[in-house]
């Protein structure tokens, strides 16, 4: 009868697990190079489980049969997405291992696992779409219809795309699909904005919020003016949570046109102009801490290219991973720091092109991620 019991009980606990399974996007993908990749093949990523539920017929007091064995483990593993890109904004590919070095809170740690390929993107695209600028038929309203489609039709068959439009709160058109027609019925409704508010922060935060059960490569496009203007969130707790929630965010501000053209005539006020510029920065903030980029284009004709750039660093990223030397669970938030460096003099790598020219190169990675806090 004990042996029974025991059974049962273990079967309840199994029954327990539940896979995360929320607006999964596709599986990234990666193969296992050096310098001069020979092989390639998938480098799946395991499945995420709940912890097993205790049974109902035990209550806290009650500790479960000693004949049940429990397990823990302390080990943590970072994985951190790298984009190395050139001056003109196109991916570096064929860097090995051995030149990558990453650094938390200025510690060297050791790299356990490195992938390289092209992977299908997941991208939410957040639009603003508020009465503040964004007037039917108004030069921005133009602009932000035209840039969120131009965007929508540079995408492969196999992206994933939510929308969220958001103004006086974030509002999901349409869920993670790769249904086009979805998106193009979620894109119809950019037809008429709400409320002249533009609460930014509450919707990036909901935004990161949601994709945090995504597996694999997820990015958000963000189109806006980088005003804020009644969101709950401060711009100080708003930029916690992003940098905490380690999703690339890839900006594109709205209504620089506009502003050159107020700037010129003298219509920009200096309270307006300030206001914008802190926008601008704004954008850079976030995109930057969480290893995306930032766009300010001026003519809609920088559209394609600006996409472009966004789907290259997006599709060719070297995917590290290491288990970090700092093992304290302290809930604290960890810096990253991803370099180049030359393996037989640890200096900066000296990258050249076809010409043997000095190439200039920038790295694109996440800004840290949170550590796990120890359950008391």
């Amino acid at each position: 009868m004990k042996s029974l019991r025991v059974l049962a009980v273990l079967c309840a606990c199994s029954l327990g697990f539940v896979l995360a399974s929320h607006a999964q996007g596709p599986n990234d993908t990666g193969s296992e190079t050096v310098a001069k990749p020979k092989k390639k093949g998938d480098a799946p990523k395991p499945a995420e489980t709940e912890l097993p539920k205790i049974p109902s017929q035990y209550n806290k007091k009650d500790a479960p049969p000693v004949n049940i064995p429990t397990f823990s483990t302390d080990a943590t593993t970072v994985t951190v997405d790298v984009a190395v890109m050139d001056s003109k904004g196109h991916p570096i590919p064929k860097l090995g291992k051995q030149y990558f070095r990453v650094l938390e809170d200025n510690v060297p740690q050791q790299i356990i696992s490195y992938s390289v390929g092209e992977a299908p993107m997941t991208i939410c695209m957040v639009v603003e779409f508020s009465n503040k600028f964004q007037q039917v038929y108004g030069e921005t309203w133009y602009q932000t219809i035209q840039a969120a489609y131009s965007f929508a039709q540079m995408l492969k068959p196999e992206d994933y795309l939510a929308i969220v439009a958001y103004d006086l709160k974030p509002e999901m058109l349409s869920d993670f699909t790769t249904d086009r027609a979805e998106t193009a019925d979620a894109l119809q409704r950019l037809r008429f904005p709400g409320f002249s508010e533009a609460n930014l922060y509450d919707a990036l935060t909901d935004t990161i919020d949601r994709m945090q059960t995504i597996e694999g490569r997820k990015a958000i496009l963000l189109l806006s003016s980088g005003v804020d203007t009644f969101s709950k969130q401060t711009f100080d707790k708003a930029r916690r949570a992003i940098q905490e929630g380690g999703v690339p965010i890839y900006s594109v501000g709205l209504m620089q046109s506009i502003r050159d053209r107020a700037e010129a005539m003298g219509a920009l006020g200096g309270i307006q102009e300030l206001n914008f510029l802190q926008a601008d920065s704004q954008l850079r903030t976030f995109s930057t801490e969480t290893g995306g980029m930032a766009f300010f284009p001026h003519f809609t004709s920088e559209l394609p290219s600006i996409y472009q750039t966004v789907s290259q660093a997006m599709r060719s990223q070297y995917v590290l991973a290491y288990n970090p030397t700092n093992t304290t669970r302290d809930g604290k938030f960890r810096k990253i720091k991803v370099e180049l460096v030359d393996p037989n003099t640890n200096q900066p790598l000296k990258i050249t092109d076809e010409k043997q020219k000095p190439l200039k190169y920038t790295i694109v990675s996440k800004g840290g991620y949170k550590a796990p806090r120890a359950i008391e």
